[in-house]
C-alpha cells in the first residue's frame, strides 16, 4: 500500500477510535507473547498491519473491512476481538452488527419489557377490581 492509502486508512480508523500500525512480524510476535493476541500468531506472515481499537470493536472491524473492500491491496487475515481470535468470516459477520450503543439500547429495552408488562397487568387487575367495587356499590344504593 502507498503512504497515501495507509494515511486514508488511519484517518478512517481514527474516526472509529482506533489506530493502525505497520510492524515487523518478529516484533508483533514478541509483543503478542503472553497476551490474547498470541492466538493470531499464525497470521503474522508477510506484510503485517495491526488495527488497535479502544472503544467499539465492531466499529473497528467494520471500518477495516469497508476499506479492504475498496482497496484490494489490503488483505484482512484475522483479528482478535475482546481477547478472542476471529477469522475473516467471523469479522465480516461481526461487522454487520449495529453499533455498541444501539445494541446496549436494545438490551436495555429487552430487560425493561417484562417489568413494564407486569406493571400494566397489575394495574389492569386493580382497575378491574375497582370497577367491580364501584358497580357493586351502585347496585346496592339503587
Amino acid at each position: 500500500m502507498t503512504v497515501a492509502e495507509i494515511s486514508d486508512l488511519r484517518r478512517l480508523l481514527k474516526e472509529a477510535g482506533a489506530e493502525y500500525k505497520v510492524a515487523k512480524n518478529t516484533l508483533v510476535e514478541i509483543a503478542a507473547k503472553g497476551t490474547p493476541v498470541e492466538s493470531a500468531k499464525d497470521s503474522f506472515s508477510g506484510p503485517t498491519g495491526v488495527a488497535f481499537g479502544f472503544d467499539d470493536p465492531v466499529a473497528v472491524a467494520k471500518k477495516v473491512l469497508e476499506y479492504a473492500d475498496k482497496n484490494e491491496k489490503l488483505k484482512v487475515k484475522s483479528g482478535v476481538v475482546e481477547g478472542r481470535f476471529c477469522s475473516v468470516v467471523e469479522l465480516k459477520a461481526m461487522s454487520k452488527l449495529p453499533p455498541r450503543n444501539i445494541l446496549l439500547g436494545i438490551m436495555a429495552g429487552t430487560f425493561q419489557a417484562p417489568a413494564t408488562k407486569l406493571a400494566v397487568a397489575l394495574s389492569a387487575t386493580l382497575s378491574q377490581f375497582g370497577y367491580a367495587l364501584e358497580a357493586l356499590k351502585n347496585k346496592k344504593s339503587s
